[in-house]
């Protein structure tokens, strides 16, 4: 596959017919395998061979993406750290400034998406572009990061829709004293729901996301529209400028940063589409513009959301302190002055939150599955493997299911802790942005000829980079405090140890096998042309 050459791409399959890309060039689909001849000709530069099927298109994977980041759910979900730091007009501004802050980073990503589409995302972007002498060892290091990254979010995910439960039980019957390992085993309840979507549905995924992304849309809009006619609303000038520090930090604009990590979340695994990469058909054009749709799209709708959220917080402290524990289901209840109204605008919203679960799952997988594919991980013969029948990383979904099942446990311990894995994996995420993005910035300093791209940023491209590692980096000083002021030992953000632990372990066995097996696909690259 690595030798295939242009002639015989030109010469494709016999039951070939005319694909019309957008991408304005000549471009003929092949099959639903192997997609068409710029996916052909990409997978050979890359020296990958084609082993899952292209199912998804233009619109079946935005409705993907955009279900994966499910940003105005999102906003409902996590709003109690902005809340708590920086009250609503932290909340209100914060998210701006985090949604103009990524509008850089993903198109960043999404031309690097165009350059080389394949499902290892940062860490084979890092290998193509860093310098050769760091290449080798950064590309290693993104890709541990990055399964890490995605891990984490199957388990924050799959922890929020499982909280959400608990809320709904808590609402309908008062007496109900929610435990944490109640929660954890609805935490493993919603991953066999994504396993069986991912093993033995995959084929119908992106029908499946196709139909959720519609719920997307209009639940935005049924939430939104009770919630404008029937609530009590706070007034304009608060909403929009008391910025509040309920934490206690002592520092009002402190406090309000802090609050922006909550915002900086909803963002996180905006490239999810790139990790599917090889399962969509045109991927060099459809991947970047599908990143910059759901950033606009879902960053908009979060942000209207987010003030909608706000003018019903006519009690800030009293949302905070519900003994529904999930602020936006008291909020519902107040709303409507209904059990059933909350009911129902919260089943709402778990039905995608489960669905973006699977789709998280998903992404994650494939991210980890290249990884291996590239011996980056022990074993990698056996996670870096296509089931035959199925035409998916089956070993990797049941590895990323594990994992999130083993993690789930410190929910037992400590529901606060676990609730901190949120900053693991914003850490790990934002880690892997900052590292490939500088390495595109440095290529174009340097002067150095980029890879084609169907989503090339031009002259803009070096200001854009810039701008998005500085806000990065900004964003990154914030992930590892704690969620509130002299935290005891279970208040503590653990989530540095756990980030140190991957850094620790991936460096040991960097340098005890992974160096003599990992040489970074960059050098698959070089055979593949």
């Amino acid at each position: 596959m690595a030798n295939i050459g242009d002639a015989k791409i030109a010469t494709s399959h016999v039951d070939s017919e005319p694909y019309n890309s957008e991408g304005g060039e000549d471009n003929v689909f092949i099959s639903e395998k192997e997609g068409t001849t710029a996916d052909r000709r990409d997978m050979a530069r890359m020296g990958k061979r084609q082993e899952t099927r292209r199912n998804f298109r233009h619109i079946t994977i935005l409705g993907f993406t955009m279900v994966i980041l499910s940003t105005w759910e999102a906003q409902l979900s996590t709003a109690v750290y902005a809340l708590g730091n920086g009250g609503t007009a932290g909340l209100i501004w914060g998210y701006f400034i985090v949604f103009i802050g990524f509008g850089f980073v993903v198109a960043s990503m999404a031309e690097m998406a165009s350059m080389a589409p394949t499902s290892g995302g940062q860490y084979h972007w890092v290998s193509e572009f860093a310098p050769p002498s760091a290449q080798r060892f950064l590309s290693y290091l993104v890709g541990w990061l990055g399964v890490l990254g995605w891990q984490t979010a199957t388990a924050t995910v799959s922890y929020l829709a499982g909280h959400q439960i608990q809320g709904l039980i808590k609402l309908n019957y008062p007496s109900y004293e929610p435990k944490a390992w109640q929660g954890t085993m609805l935490i493993w309840a919603i991953l066999a729901i994504c396993l069986v979507f991912n093993a033995f549905f995959s084929k119908r995924l992106p029908l499946v996301e196709g139909i959720i992304v519609i719920l997307h849309i209009a639940g935005f809009f049924a939430i939104l529209i009770p919630l404008w006619v029937m609530a009590d609303r706070a007034p304009t000038k608060d909403v929009f400028t008391l910025f509040v520090d309920n934490m206690g930090w002592g520092n009002v604009p402190l406090s309000t940063i802090l609050g922006f990590v909550g915002a900086a979340s909803s963002f996180v695994g905006i490239e999810a589409g790139a990790h599917m990469a090889e399962e969509v058909r045109d991927a060099a054009y459809v991947i970047p513009r599908s990143m910059m749709w759901t950033w606009l799209g879902n960053g908009l709708f979060g942000w209207i959301m987010g003030i909608t959220f706000c003018y019903c917080v006519t009690d800030t402290l009293g949302v905070l302190m519900t003994p529904l524990e999930v602020p936006f289901i008291q909020v519902f209840y107040n709303t409507t002055g209904s059990v059933g109204g909350a009911t129902g605008m919260t089943v709402l919203m778990l039905i995608i939150a489960i669905f973006a679960c699977v789709a998280v799952m998903a992404a994650g997988s494939r991210q980890l599955f290249a990884f291996a594919r590239d011996q980056g991980v022990p074993f990698s013969g056996f996670f870096g493997k296509i089931s035959p029948s199925a035409e998916i990383p089956l070993n990797a979904i049941v590895l990323t299911l594990i994992f999130v099942v083993i993690l789930s446990l410190i929910n037992i311990g400590s529901g606060v802790a676990f609730m901190q894995i949120i900053s693991l994996g914003v850490s790990a995420m934002l880690t892997t942005y900052i590292i490939s993005i500088s390495c595109v910035a440095l290529k174009r300093i340097r002067g150095e000829p980029l890879l084609p791209s169907k989503f090339n940023l031009g002259k803009l491209g070096l200001p854009i980079n810039i701008i998005a590692v500085l806000f990065l980096l900004f964003i990154y000083c914030f992930v590892f405090w704690p969620t509130a002021p002299h935290p005891t030992a279970s208040g503590m953000n653990w989530a540095i140890l756990i980030y140190g632990s991957v850094l620790i372990f991936a460096s040991i066995y960097y340098v005890v096998r992974a160096r003599h097996r990992y040489v970074g696909p960059v050098e698959y690259t070089r055979k593949g042309q």
